[in-house]
């Protein structure tokens, strides 16, 4: 069976997934499915089928199983959304339609990655603009004291989703260029020209703990660089001088700077009395949801996100349910069996990124696929470890499952990027054999 055949077989379960998931929503709620469940698995099939006929035209000899993998994430996603507010998953279905345009956009025109090279710097500058501009007045967007998300009307976005992109691609070409100096170079040795980008990187990301006040995207971004330093240099000294920077950095802020202070103290003490019905309710409501699940879950549509309060007036037991704590309404639903088997589809993907890494003929398109791959495994890491408590919480989004349109367009265009880069990696292995 070709890779392709192989991808659309792939996109069957995840359109069974989208109608089952529809219909037990519908069915806790007891309301009428008739045909609705179909139509939604239809509109969601079609909307699939039409990625996949674009991928086996553009690129006939793509990974076969990164695209299925993130179908069945988005409409695991939508489900999810869907049993939380309807209106929301509406707004999230037209999300990922613009998605998948703009997906297969990024195939068309980009029709040879290495193009990317040449403007590095432009890129670098645009992306680092792009993480200030919350703090813009008059644009910029304060949610829970971290500047995330820029507005234009009734339009938001978070320019760090974009972000992400960029400083990946500036960073593959330049380790890719800088590579031999930093393999041959003693640590002491070496000049500021080269080990610059470590501290700027750095900088950037202490930057983005004080202005922005963003913990989770200062790490994401932080480790995706010393996972893409490690790659091309195989110097672990590196990742250790890197990992104490950041180290150093963080503790300095924690305990100079007030709101990475507060983030530290909810994180330590959740349930300390003066916190758990104040700043700490978010983080222990979540825990308390997920503590709730068991192995099983309560069943889909079945988790207490809201109560009716005393004065008829609805409250909320489960904050930023959609969005930040959504792995914990998964858990509660689900149980630890069905959050794992989440995690297990995240870790499919970013192992078909890594390979796609491995069996790159260049040292650019390498690091930049294990740089793409590193990135949406951090950002899994990094709001999964905050729900349960293994990092302070932040703000970033669960790749193509939290509801934000900005997180699935960007997530989207990462996976195009990731598409080109394997089509151009298997294409030389096929002739003389194939991979897998």
């Amino acid at each position: 069976m070709s890779a392709r055949s192989r991808e659309l077989f792939g996109l069957l379960p995840v359109t069974l997934l989208v109608t089952a998931g529809f219909t037990a929503v519908l069915i806790t709620r007891s309301a009428q499915t008739g045909t609705v469940t179909i139509t939604y698995g239809a509109i969601f099939l079609g909307c699939c089928l039409f990625a996949h006929i674009f991928i086996r035209i553009r690129l006939p000899d793509a990974d076969p199983y990164m695209f299925p993998l993130a179908a069945l994430l988005a409409a695991f996603g939508l489900v999810m959304i869907y049993r939380i507010d309807p209106s929301f998953a509406l707004k999230q279905a037209g999300w990922f339609v613009f998605g998948l345009l703009l997906f297969c956009a990024t195939i068309v025109f980009l029709r040879d990655y290495r193009v990317l090279e040449r403007y590095r710097y432009t890129i670098a500058a645009v992306s680092l603009g792009l993480l200030l501009l919350p703090r813009v007045p008059g644009i910029g967007v304060n949610s829970n004291g971290a500047y995330l998300a820029i507005h234009f009307g009734s339009l938001q976005f978070q320019p760090a989703e974009f972000s992400k992109i960029g400083i990946v691609i500036f960073l593959a070409s330049y380790l890719r260029e800088t590579r031999d100096v930093l393999v041959r170079g003693r640590l002491p040795r070496i000049s500021l020209k080269h080990f610059g980008p470590l501290l700027l990187i750095w900088g950037m990301a202490m930057i983005m703990l004080v202005l922005i006040r963003d913990l989770g995207s200062s790490l994401m971004f932080f480790g995706a660089f010393l996972a893409m330093l490690y790659v091309a240099t195989s110097r672990i000294s590196f990742v250790v001088a890197g990992l104490g920077l950041f180290a150093g950095g963080a503790v300095f802020f924690a305990n100079h700077v007030q709101h990475v202070h507060d983030r530290v103290t909810i994180w330590l003490h959740p349930f300390r009395p003066d916190l758990v019905n104040d700043r700490a309710y978010q983080i222990a409501q979540g825990l308390f949801a997920q503590a709730d699940g068991g192995l099983f879950g309560q069943g889909l549509g079945q988790s207490l996100l809201t109560v009716t309060g005393s004065n008829g007036q609805p409250v909320t037991i489960l904050p930023a349910a959609k969005t930040d704590l959504i792995y914990a309404v998964i858990t509660n639903e689900l149980g630890l069996f069905g959050a794992a088997g989440v995690i297990l589809a995240y870790m499919l993907l970013v192992e078909r990124g890594f390979k796609t890494a491995l069996i790159s003929h260049d040292g650019f398109s390498k690091l930049l696929a294990a740089g793409l791959s590193a990135v949406v495994a951090l950002q899994v890491f990094v709001i999964v470890g905050g729900v349960t408590r293994v990092i302070p919480l932040t703000g970033v989004t669960l790749p193509f499952i939290s509801y934000g349109g900005s997180s699935i367009v960007a997530n989207l265009v990462v996976l195009a990027l990731l598409l080109i880069l394997s089509d151009a990696s298997r294409k030389a292995p096929a002739e003389r054999g194939g991979v897998v």
